[in-house]
């Protein structure tokens, strides 16, 4: 069964918000079919530590105006890797090197991509 409405409609939410602060090379994975535990990984980058800070301030305040509350949050203090779990979603921001290292765009890769229109897809990294 593909995510639900409300978790797609989280994801869309979500990347805005992360996308409107400059966040680089984001992605959503309907990880439904693999995962009891939520439906979709929104996944996005920073720069920096102070960066993915205010990524992840913004995300939880989108996700707070459509009452999605997180459950868990993991990370925060170190501004590396931040995971926000919110039940029906959960989004990882990550710093750029990160992201690269831990690929969890590879790790998930049999999951089917959720499309984001271009304002939600944040900037892509300079190759």
């Amino acid at each position: 069964m593909p995510a639900s409405t409300r978790a797609i409609e989280l994801a869309h939410a979500a990347a805005r918000a992360a996308s409107d602060l400059k966040a680089q090379e984001i992605i959503a994975l309907d990880v439904s079919e693999q995962l009891v535990l939520t439906d979709v990984f929104l996944i996005a980058s920073g720069t920096n530590e102070r960066q993915v800070g205010g990524i992840v301030d913004a995300v939880e305040e989108a996700l707070h105006h459509l009452g999605a509350k997180p459950v868990r949050r993991e990370g925060k203090a170190q501004g590396r890797w931040v995971l926000i779990d919110f039940g029906e979603i959960v989004v990882h921001v990550q710093h750029a090197e990160d992201r690269v290292y831990y690929a969890l765009e590879r790790l998930w890769k049999d999951c089917p991509l959720i499309e984001l229109p271009p304002e939600e897809q944040g900037e892509q990294a300079d190759a």
